[in-house]
């Protein structure tokens, strides 16, 4: 490189640096609680905005400052602290110490201050609150001074201390608390309140050891120094193990970065007259308005929820301090009003002065969302649309599944192992072992829970005839949890210190306890617990509403089925996408219609091969002459004409897309080492079986090294002559037969795994033809359509051909995304998924949402050339992304027509169409 040029970029180098730092030294990292707003949880994160919000209002907080996610996220950049932040820091102290007539840690008056992280999103993992910095060895007798109180004074440093060495200085809390119980075992003291000034003088002492031993240094005497190593810690907090595990499993961006507030203190302590609490507008658990929250006197902090006292009902405050209550009823009727929403509040009494310490809008169960949120439309403090905004899809779900009875239900059950909850509900039935098993006993009316290793497409009929599925491998995204999640089963995976024996058909727990065959197990999809023996179970409500067994507007029907009603209602109205259902048969069109469906988006033929009929199947696979496979393809027309029949009825009306053939054939064969063995054995007594031998040939012939990349979807019907045709005939036959019978089918026909547009030329001229003949021979209008599924990159990247011959797509974002990563969803779950996820190189599993940087892109490019060629391209999904909550809203933004999902998930597709309309309504509002 030349010199010029050298000399040019560290001239350049240089610049850059000193813009960064006059842009740093340019930055406002610290505001006081009178100069932010509610709005600016970004900047102030959580606590601090609504701290400023409620100064804003009038309302009793403690003076103090806030030092903002930007300082934060320049210190985790390059390890030190703004130049700049010290001396904001500075000035806003001294602002507070004038404002409040102390120093901070004044020897003989101090003022001292909590230290609390606050990040935009309430997030556990955070670094906990550090209460009273400023006291000293030497501020501790100005503070017994001022307050009058020598034992107030002595607690209240002997609290900094096990607080600060727990959270800043990285001591095991344990240390703390086992000194404590000691101390308080010594004087025979009950609680720490039994404790006098004397002994906490003998705690601090203790306490003062302690870190002295665990960090080879003093406890910091100087009150700044403790301030700057607490707003240290809460800044190194964002990256502890415990947050960034919440924040990949709640999808929470790693950059966002925490605020810090210093606080002036308010203290609970001081005597009888003094206490903390916390307090909720309305029950977060019902959703039902009320007094609601807990209060304990003479308490400090965290002493509330610490559960290291007993509390009482925030109701008794009334008696204990009426005029404080009275100032917390108004004040909490204010924060409702003003957040029109559920608030969670702390606050302090000093000597029956009421300070607020912090609110937000609380956290509540899924019921109680529901509930609210139409309370509050009633009240008039907001409108539907909004009310659209605070319920979800994954709370929709929640709400569906059955649960175990909470009421005395789970007293003495028998837990036995737990696992990952992979579909939520409650799900009690006798062990079984095989699929085979599970439809037997089913059949006769016994209620069974499926256990497995793994599950694999074999066990789909099991897994149907189960209350629920239990396996000792896999993961949220095994195909045990998808399938659950998709036919609203029960299921727990990965339960791995259970010890599954097929062979023996036993169930061994790792204490020894053993479940066979026929035992009782109950297992919890919501938490992921397996219990022996029976739980009492109730029924989900709403999925009797869904049902259409529950009328919203009945005289029994409860708060929650109607406010689930009135909110559906509103999303049906608004929203854009259409929802319809993956059902291959005529059962789970007739359940996806009741739970709302406009449609069947995907049936899937291939499964209508299984069970008695795989045999016709084989007979297909093994034909050596055109006549024997057209005497196995004729006996397979009339059976799936039949099962098209029974589909066309249930969705009368309703566009009903049926996918031609797909999996590659080896799936309707016998597994090829069992198949090996069957044959070595008949040989081996010399009475080989004719048809075991041409299986295993087939077996043999068949066999691919990556199946799902091999011989299947449209291949399979431009090598296998007639299958396609059979099915298309089928597919025209069973239309005919409804037309005739004064029904009303639209039937789409849809090629699976198409590649090219020469591929799908073929095809549609083979299928034209057939529906003309059958048009013709029955003298009627089929109006079918035919159309492709876009599951491949190329598909999706000549996306503009295939729409020549195409009349509508639908995306096959299960199989896309196995294409676009490059690996087999089941592969991976049991080799480096996990790792990928701990690691946050996922924040989620691709096969639960919508990739939209990689799927998502393609998705969008081949609707937007697609359409470009064909403006009347009909665009749907099928994948079972269809009912995701987040990845419904990235398709209603790419501008597909309908999703399509599972029948048990169309409520949640159905809403979350809603709200993702409503979301766009109000952007461009």
């Amino acid at each position: 490189m030349p010199v010029h040029a050298k000399n040019t970029e560290s001239a350049n180098a240089q610049s850059a640096t000193g813009a960064s730092q006059q842009q740093s030294q340019q930055r406002k990292f610290v505001y006081d609680f009178s100069e932010g707003n509610k709005d600016l949880k970004d900047l102030l994160g959580g606590k601090g905005a609504n701290l400023a919000e409620m100064t804003n209002l009038g309302l009793p907080v403690p003076p103090g400052f806030t030092i903002t996610t930007e300082a934060c996220k320049a210190y985790l950049e390059s390890g030190e602290a703004p130049a700049a932040l010290r001396d904001e820091v500075s000035g806003h102290l001294a602002a507070l110490e004038e404002r409040m007539a102390k120093k901070l840690g004044q020897a003989d008056d101090p003022l001292l201050v909590s230290v609390r992280s606050g990040a935009k999103f309430s997030m556990p993992g955070m670094m906990d609150t550090v209460l009273n910095i400023g006291l000293s060895d030497e501020s501790v007798h100005g503070l017994a001074a001022q307050s009058g109180d020598e034992r107030f004074a002595w607690d209240s440093y002997r609290r900094l201390i096990q607080m600060f060495g727990d959270t800043v200085l990285g001591i095991d809390g344990e240390r703390f608390s086992e000194t404590l119980d000691e101390v308080k075992s010594a004087r025979a003291a009950v609680t720490d309140v039994d404790l006098t000034a004397d002994d906490l003088k003998e705690l601090v002492q203790k306490f003062k050891a302690i870190v002295s031993e665990e960090t080879g240094r003093d406890f910091p005497q100087d009150p700044r120094e403790q301030m700057d190593l607490a707003v240290r810690a809460v800044f190194d907090s964002w990256n502890g193990s415990r947050a960034r595990l919440y924040r990949r499993q709640e999808r929470i961006p790693h950059d966002l970065g925490t605020a810090v507030n210093i606080c002036s203190m308010v203290f609970g302590n001081l005597g009888p007259d003094s206490g903390t609490g916390v307090a909720f507008t309305r029950d977060p658990a019902s959703g039902q308005q009320g007094v609601y929250g807990d209060y304990l006197q003479n308490a400090q902090g965290e002493d509330v929820v610490a559960g290291i006292r007993n509390t009482v009902p925030l109701a008794d405050l009334e008696q204990l301090d009426k005029a404080s209550y009275d100032q917390l009823m108004q004040i909490m009727e204010t924060l409702e009003n003003h957040y029109r929403d559920l608030c969670d509040i702390e606050f302090t009494i000093e000597r029956g002065k009421l300070w607020m310490l912090q609110t937000r809008v609380g956290k509540r169960t899924a019921a109680a969302a529901f509930r609210i949120a139409t309370q509050l439309v009633d009240q008039g403090l907001i409108d539907e649309a909004e009310a659209l905004q605070r319920v979800n899809g994954t709370q929709l779900a929640q709400l569906m599944f059955p649960r175990f009875d909470s009421n005395g239900g789970l007293k003495g059950a028998d837990q036995i192992g737990w696992g990952i909850a992979a579909s939520p509900g409650a799900a009690v039935g006798k062990a079984v072992f095989d699929s085979y098993t599970a439809i037997k006993w089913s059949r006769s009316g016994e209620k069974v829970i499926l256990i497995r290793r793994e599950t694999n497409p074999d066990d789909l009929d099991g897994m149907l005839a189960a209350e629920g599925i239990l396996t000792s491998r896999g993961g949220k995204t095994s195909h045990a949890a998808v399938v659950a999640r998709g036919m609203g089963k029960t299921c727990v995976c990965g339960a791995e210190e259970l010890e599954v024996d097929t062979k023996r058909r036993c169930l061994k727990s790792q204490d020894g306890r053993i479940v066979e065959e026929g035992d009782v197990v109950s297992i919890d999809g919501s938490t992921g617990k397996v219990y022996a023996g029976e739980v009492p179970v109730v029924p989900s409500p709403v999925v009797e509403y869904f049902e259409g067994r529950t009328h919203a507007g009945a005289d029994e029907a409860d708060e929650l089925v109607q406010a689930v009603h009135r909110i559906m209602a509103y999303a049906d109205r608004v929203r854009r996408l259409r929802v319809r259902a993956n059902a291959d048969n005529a059962e789970d069109a007739a359940r996806a219609r009741r739970f709302g469906a406009q449609g069947i988006g995907l049936c899937r033929t291939e499964h209508m091969f299984l069970g008695e009929r795989r045999e016709l199947v084989e007979r297909l696979i093994l034909a050596d002459t055109e006549e024997e496979r057209e005497r196995a393809l004729g006996a397979l027309l009339p059976l799936q004409q039949g099962d098209f029949v029974e589909l066309f009825e249930s969705m009368d009306g309703l566009p009903v897309t049926v996918r031609l053939l797909d999996p590659p054939l080896h799936e309707f064969l016998p597994d090829i080492t069992e198949l090996s063995v069957r044959v070595a054995l008949a040989e081996s007594r010399k009475d080989a079986n004719e048809n075991d031998l041409r299986l295993l040939q087939a077996v043999h012939r068949l066999h691919e090294q990556n199946p799902m990349l091999g011989l299947r979807g449209v291949r399979l019907g431009l090598v296998i002559p007639g299958l396609f045709t059979m099915q298309i005939r089928a597919i025209a036959e069973a239309a005919a037969a409804r037309k005739a019978g004064g029904g009303d089918p639209r039937a789409e026909i849809m090629i699976p795994l198409v590649g090219t547009v020469q591929e799908l030329e073929l095809v549609r001229e083979e299928a034209e033809q057939v529906i003309t003949e059958v048009e013709q021979r029955h003298n009627v209008e089929l109006g079918l359509t035919l159309g492709t599924m876009i599951e491949l990159p190329r598909a999706a990247l000549t996306a503009d051909q295939l729409a020549e011959c195409a009349d509508f797509f639908s995306f096959g974002t299960n199989d896309l995304t196995q294409t676009v990563w490059a690996f087999s969803r089941d592969d991976v779950e049991a080799s480096f998924f996990t790792a990928y996820l701990e690691k946050g190189i996922f924040g989620v599993s691709p096969f639960e949402t919508i990739d939209k940087d990689g799927v998502g892109a393609l998705v969008r490019s081949a609707a937007e050339a697609g359409r470009a060629t064909r403006p009347d391209l009909k665009l749907g999904v099928c994948g079972e992304h269809g009912g995701d909550p987040e990845s419904v809203h990235f398709f209603h933004e790419v501008g597909l027509d309908y999703v399509s999902c599972s029948p048990f998930r169309i409520p949640v597709a159905r809403l979350e169409a809603g709200r993702a309309a409503a979301a766009q309504q109000h952007a461009t509002a």
